[in-house]
């Protein structure tokens, strides 16, 4: 699977494509709620380990079946076998994006799969660090060196091994195009448009800033879907994403 091809199939085409709303909510009813209140002012849903454990798996089937972009973060990391088995699973979903943490064998495992079902149409992301993660915490986990280094080496280790993007933060994305060039996509959580809490996130970024940083997609949850009027929040993260652009 030539890590070229993949970005030409999942660059982001139009300013609203890029935008990726997070259906973090609790049930499956809420999050139909959202999509039909934001529908065609959204280009990707992302549902995430919340919501995939109240019906979120089947919601993500329907939404693609329907012709929404859907994005699957299940950060999987597990033996090679395993990995291989559920990405396959994943693959026959209809599904645009998923998330594998970015340790080479799991990555390898993962494009491996999508090689022996023959499917050219979902785009893996590598997570490199999380983005509710500091210097502190990085230390905590008893890794050396900074959030950087960690970010750049598994962005160079997603590029071995075929993958189709990495989730990092916006603030890193700067750093990584002379490691990636224009070859993976890079999604990055962690955007606060000005005026909202940066809640547990602690890489975080404006969405016009990301952009003009280099960011593909741009990942936004709470500022969206606690909204009191998701739609018009949509219309003006997108505003800023064109205005940028």
């Amino acid at each position: 699977m030539s890590t070229a091809a993949t970005l030409n199939r999942f660059a982001p085409t139009s300013a609203r494509n890029r935008l990726i709303m997070g259906l973090d909510v609790p049930t499956a009813q809420q999050a139909e709620a959202l999509v039909n209140a934001t529908e065609g002012d959204i280009g990707v849903y992302k549902i995430g380990m919340e919501l995939q454990f109240a019906g979120g798996l089947e919601l993500a089937r329907d939404l693609a079946a329907s012709g929404h972009k859907i994005f699957l973060d299940v950060k999987l990391h597990d033996i090679d076998n395993t990995i291989l088995r559920a990405v396959k699973n994943v693959a026959k979903m209809g599904v645009t994006f998923m998330t594998v943490h970015a340790y080479p064998k799991t990555m390898r495992a993962a494009v491996q799969a999508l090689r022996e079902e023959c499917n050219r149409d979902l785009c893996l992301l590598g997570v490199t660090v999380l983005t509710s993660m500091d210097e502190a915490d990085l230390t905590d986990a008893g890794y050396k060196g900074p959030i950087a280094d960690v970010v750049s080496a598994r962005a160079a280790d997603a590029r071995a091994a075929g993958m189709g993007g990495i989730v990092c933060a916006a603030t890193e994305v700067g750093s990584l195009k002379s490691i990636l060039g224009d070859e993976l996509v890079t999604v990055t959580p962690g955007i606060r448009p000005s005026g909202h809490a940066a809640g547990d996130q602690k890489r975080v970024m404006t969405p016009g800033d990301a952009i003009r940083a280099g960011s593909d997609y741009l990942v936004v949850g709470r500022p969206l879907n606690q909204a009191a009027d998701p739609r018009a929040t949509a219309q003006q993260i997108v505003a800023e994403i064109e205005a940028a652009l």
